[in-house]
This record gives C-alpha cells, structure tokens and sequence, in this order.
C-alpha cells in the first residue's frame, strides 16, 4: 500500500514550574511524579481528546536511572492513568530529549504509524546529576577520540570563547541581562503562566506546598553583579552561573497529533511541524551544533534566516547562543530571538527543555500571525545541535 506522508501539528504543551536541583522546589519529589502532572494536565486541558486515542507516550530524561528509568514513557502513562493500551518508551538525546521526542513522534504520525502523541521529557537534576552512573569508554581519551574538556559542558562552552574570540564575557554577561530582564517582563504580562501546571510539592520540615511559579529567575540581576561572579571552569575565564543555565528539576510534555485527526477531534493546530534537523560537531565545542542543523534545515527548504520571524534558542551558555547569532548575522538583541526570554533566567532542566522552546513558540504565534517560520533549536551534548521548523497556522497569508 503506498503511503503519503501526513501533516502533523502541535496541539497543546505544558510544563511544570522549574526548580533549582538540591534545596529547590522539587527536592523531595519524584522525577516520575512530574511527568504524570503534566500528562494529566495535557488530558485536562483538551477535553476532546479520549485518552484511548493517544497512540504512544514518548518521555525523555538524560539520567534513565532510579525514578527517572524503568522506561519511564510507559511507566508514567501507567501511574497517570491512560489506558493500558497505550504504550510509551524513553528517548535519550541528553539535552535534545524532548525534542527528540516530539520529532520522533512526529516522524511517526507522519508515516501513519499513529494519530496523536504525547512528547515530552523530565530531568531531576538533583536526584540524577548529569552523568550519575556514567562510565565513558577509556578509548574516548586514550585514542584522542575527543578532546578531555568534551566531557564537561562549561568546559566546552570556554572552549567555544575562543573559537569565537569576539564573544567576549562582557558581551556575554549583557546577553544574560537581557535574558534575565525578558523573562520578568514575559511573567509581569502573564505570557508564561498559562502553559504552567501547579505541581504539590513536601518538604520534611516545612509540610506541603504548592509549586506555581519558576524558581530560577534572577530579575534583581545586573551587569556589575554579573562582572563580580567566578569562572568556574578556568581561570580568568568567561563562562560564570550568571551567563549559564543553572542544574534544574522539572517536566514538559506536549500533544502532537495529525492535522485531520485534530480536526476531527475539535483540537487545536497552533503550529504545523515542517521540517527536523540533527547534525553533529566537534564535542569539545558541542554549543556550536545548533548552527550546522540549522543550515541544513533551511538549505532543504531554500529558506534563509530572513524569513525565519521567530527563534527559540535554549540557552545552555550565553555564549552558545551569540556563535549561533554571529554565525547567521542575527544581532544580539534582535527581537526575534527568545522574547520572553531563556533558559539562563529559567532554567534547563536538560531533557526537558525541548518542549518548553515549542510551547513559547506556539504561544508567539497566536500573537504574531504576521509571521509564517519559526525555529526551535539547542544544542546537545557530546558534540550536536538539534533544530525543528515550525509553521504559523494563523498566518495571515496562508488560505483560510
């Protein structure tokens, strides 16, 4: 039987507010926990959609152990209450998870394989610190496979200062403000909030509480607060915890299903996946793989970033996401680029933060139908980038 590829549209994502790893919000509860609020909160919030009719559960983490592993796709449709017929696996692609997971799905209802999916991903960054358990093959330094800061992502990003010796760590750090500064104004006009599940939370000492807000924002940041920090990963370095992503505990998942079937359904299309790019680089300089992905992806479509209206970078290190800018000729400022702001002010929860780029995207687009092509893109470990395009469907100028 021929087959003939189908639309496939992003209907609905939340998230729960993120944590600090350690002490934060989330010390005291499961990683698996997380996931099951966000599905139910996916199946609450569209009404339309039986729970029968989602097809597989896709869930990301980067650490598969303990309350993060026992294939943890499955294993949370189980406690959320889908019926058993629904399978689910987990997806590793360290901090491209979630996106891994959505374009994996994707690809799927594409195919005809299935008609609606949920995608996400979870990392509990305090239970599981990244690499917990890790035990890398002694070819990768013996035989030079890669260079030894590979290994660790600050390294990497220093590494990524001096390919790039314009991106200085003043530069960097005024990049962080801004991210700092966007991230409070998106919250002061209650941009972020609706895509927010209250998750309960208990602590031994202080009982129960209710988690609504993200923990990590920083908005009383400023550049001599930024000037003043260490540089942790070398000396008289660039890369601080002010212009980085902090190590975060938290959950995404989203509903992706076929054009018709959402339709039929009553559900909504708030954006359409057009096109998915993965690419490798050198892992010592893993922050410059949204780049090669992105050219590829826009060199298959014959697009340019001229006609790209919205960029949802993660930003991993400030400095990760000016090569990318500087790359393209995008300015650092360029209002396209993470208007409510990023990952330094919110957090990355790794496998996770896929999604969250996605649900602001979409949200973007119900407010911007001027604009058609928007990007999501990260970068990822051991030396990749990862990018997905995505088309308005309130465009103004597609055929109503």
């Amino acid at each position: 039987m021929p087959r003939t590829a189908r639309d496939v549209v992003f209907v609905d994502g939340v998230r729960t507010p993120f944590g600090k790893a350690g002490k934060g919000l989330y010390a005291e509860t499961r990683a698996d926990d997380l996931v099951v609020r966000v599905i139910r909160e996916l199946l609450r919030r569209n009404p339309g959609l039986p729970p029968e009719r989602v097809d597989e559960v896709a869930v990301a983490a980067t650490t598969q152990t303990g309350d993060q592993g026992l294939t943890i796709g499955r294993s949370a449709a189980l406690l959320a209450g889908l019926p058993r017929s629904v399978p689910g696996y987990a997806i590793d692609r360290m901090c491209a998870g979630a996106m891994t997971a959505v374009t994996t799905s994707g690809a799927g209802i594409s195919f005809g394989a299935y008609d609606v999916a949920i995608a996400g991903g979870v990392e509990h960054m305090g239970r599981h610190p990244m690499g917990e358990g890790v035990d890398p093959n002694p070819r990768f330094l013996s035989e030079k496979l890669v260079d030894t800061s590979a290994l660790v992502m600050g390294n990497t990003a220093e590494n990524l200062h001096d390919r790039y010796p314009s991106i200085t760590k003043e530069r960097a750090d005024a990049y962080a403000l801004r991210s700092q500064e966007k991230v409070a104004k998106a919250y002061a006009d209650g941009n972020l909030q609706p895509d927010l599940v209250e998750m309960l939370v208990r602590s031994a000492e202080e009982g129960y509480g209710l988690a609504s807000a993200d923990e990590p924002p920083r908005p009383e940041t400023t550049l001599e607060g930024l000037a003043g920090l260490k540089t942790p990963f070398r000396s008289h370095g660039n890369v601080t915890p002010g212009n980085s992503a902090g190590l975060n505990d938290g959950a995404t998942g989203a509903v992706i299903a076929a054009e018709d079937t959402a339709a039929d359904l009553g559900l909504d299309a708030r954006m359409r996946l057009v096109d998915f790019s993965f690419a490798g680089v050198d892992p010592e300089v893993m922050g410059e793989g949204p780049v090669p992905a992105t050219e590829r992806l826009l060199q298959r479509q014959q697009l340019t970033m001229d006609d790209i209206g919205l960029v949802e970078i993660n930003e991993a290190f400030a400095v990760q996401v000016l090569a990318f800018l500087e790359h393209f000729g995008v300015a650092d400022d360029d209002a396209r680029v993470n208007p409510w702001g990023g990952a330094i002010a919110l957090g990355h929860p790794l496998a996770s933060s896929g999604v969250r780029l996605m649900m602001q995207l979409a949200r973007q687009f119900a407010e911007r139908p001027d604009v058609r092509y928007g990007l999501t893109t990260m970068c990822v470990g051991l030396g990749m980038g990862g990018t997905v395009l995505w088309e308005n469907t309130d465009w103004e100028g597609s055929a109503k």
